[in-house]
């Protein structure tokens, strides 16, 4: 069975993660996956494409030194941050209202209703994605899109979520990827991406939300019936914890990251035996201790403002008394000790941890199957419905240096031409030439060819050798003739 691959790349706001996996029928395995800390990008947004081009650069050279491939196609997702949602409608009469209506119709009524919607500022906005509502047929009964196809009406009307982002985001894509001569095959709307990942179909049907805890985005997707029907970003996450203790503690930003992902926890009360532990800072002297309780209650201090928030998007959207598979929490900020429990205490709902689920193989060990990772995961498993997608290819052989062989070289120095060394007006007496001096040297020459080759090249060799001794002593014959008469 044939093999491709699908590569991803999640562009975080505080980590970059390529993930590559192989795909033979209907098995998908992670063969590769990589992370680098961000550079260029802040709150999802891409605000240096040539920092983060870099970034992405290392990762993939990484992966096609590691699978010995050349990646020439990725797929990758959107900003999370600043996208807003309208609503699109279109009605059309069918031409044949006794013919099934099929998926081809509804892909057409969504063209002219995406054909015929007015973006408020086209030169800064592009859509992100479409996502189909309802579907509503004659005499008023009103469908979901799985209901509709093989129904019977003269009449078609549809009803559309529109996400629309900054043409900012999309244009830094482009630029990245050309730079490095790389294609962009497929740019998903991420919250349909990482739902892919850790939402099962009870989820989905039954009323959840989504939440992604990012870097410097914190995402709220509504699903009910299975069809996204609300979201909203929140333009903070993980990324302000860390720099609460930082401005707290009065550390630099990577030792905060370090402290936050070791020890960050929120409900300082539920610590146990941890709130007795002291850190000790040794950058200054006398070096500075920060207990791991403070550093509880400044996370916990933030990670209530984040939850506070996502409640009251949740509110807004309607949904609120809809959701009865609660909320899952994805992403790094998942990974903070005691952050479902905060959660759950706060907010009311069942809530769980959204880890991508087990619908992929890993030769990468577990990492691929971390909160982190959802989005990456999540964009993989897309891909995957593309049987004709294919991101990498065979890499070149190298070429090989030439085998090489020591062989000795003999070399015959002659004398002059009139047989003298130096000329007898100016030293007197003549001198007689010296006889030929032979020199040996050792050289290296490269193996071509055959094993067979080789041993006539040798040959031939032997008897250039012997031909060229014997013409030298024909030569000094003749000049010891002359020099006799």
């Amino acid at each position: 069975m044939d093999e491709r691959y699908v590569a991803a790349v999640d562009l975080g706001s505080s980590t970059v993660r390529l993930c590559v996996a192989s795909i033979r029928g209907d098995e998908v395995e992670v063969v590769h996956y990589g992370e680098r800390k961000s550079a260029g990008i802040r709150a999802s947004l891409v605000f240096n494409p040539k920092l983060t081009s870099s970034v992405v650069g290392d990762l993939v050279r990484e992966a096609e030194v590691a699978l010995m491939v050349r990646i020439s196609q990725v797929v990758v997702g959107l900003p999370r941050k600043d996208v807003v949602q309208l609503t699109a409608s279109m009605k059309m009469s069918r031409s044949e209202p006794n013919e099934y209506i099929s998926r081809e119709e509804l892909r057409d009524l969504r063209a002219l209703a995406l054909d015929t919607y007015p973006l408020p500022d086209p030169q800064k906005q592009g859509i992100y994605s479409v996502v189909a509502q309802s579907f509503e047929i004659e005499e008023g009964m009103t469908l979901r899109e799985r209901e509709v196809v093989g129904t019977l009406s003269s009449t078609l009307e549809g009803r559309f979520k529109v996400f629309v982002g900054r043409r900012q985001g999309i244009t830094a894509l482009d630029k990245i990827f050309n730079g490095l001569e790389i294609a962009v095959s497929k740019q998903y709307f991420l919250p349909e991406a990482v739902s892919r990942a850790v939402l099962n179909d009870v989820e989905r049907n039954g009323g959840v939300a989504l939440v992604d805890v990012g870097g410097g985005v914190t995402s709220v997707s509504i699903y009910q019936g299975g069809i996204l029907r609300h979201y909203a970003s929140i333009p903070f996450g993980g990324e302000a914890v860390t720099g609460d203790i930082e401005t707290e503690c009065a550390i630099p930003a990577d030792l905060a990251e370090k402290i936050k992902v070791r020890f960050g926890a929120c409900q300082p009360d539920k610590l146990g035996g941890l709130s007795e532990k002291v850190l000790q800072i040794r950058l200054t002297d006398p070096y500075m201790e920060i207990p791991v309780k403070y550093i509880s209650e400044i996370v916990d201090c933030r990670c209530r403002e984040i939850v506070e928030a996502v409640l009251y998007y949740i509110e807004e959207s309607g949904f609120a008394n809809s959701l009865r598979s609660g909320i899952v929490v994805t992403g790094g900020g998942a990974e903070l000790m005691n952050f479902v429990s905060l959660f759950k205490d706060m907010s009311g709902y069942k809530v769980r941890t959204g880890c991508p689920r087990r619908l992929f193989s890993s030769a990468v060990g577990k990492d691929v199957f971390s909160p982190s990772a959802a989005t990456v995961a999540g964009m993989i498993l897309c891909a995957n419905d593309d049987a004709l997608l294919d991101c990498a290819t065979e890499a070149p052989s190298p070429e090989k240096e030439p085998e090489m062989v020591e062989v000795e070289v003999t070399e015959k120095v002659q004398p002059r031409d009139d047989g003298l060394l130096f000329s007898p007006d100016e030293f007197g007496e003549k001198t007689e030439k010296p006889k030929t001096k032979e020199t040996t040297r050792t050289v290296k020459v490269p193996v071509t060819g055959t094993t067979e080759q080789t041993e006539r090249t040798g040959l031939l060799k032997l008897v250039w050798s012997t031909l060229g001794e014997a013409a030298l002593k024909v030569y000094d014959f003749i000049n010891e003739g002359e020099d006799r008469r």
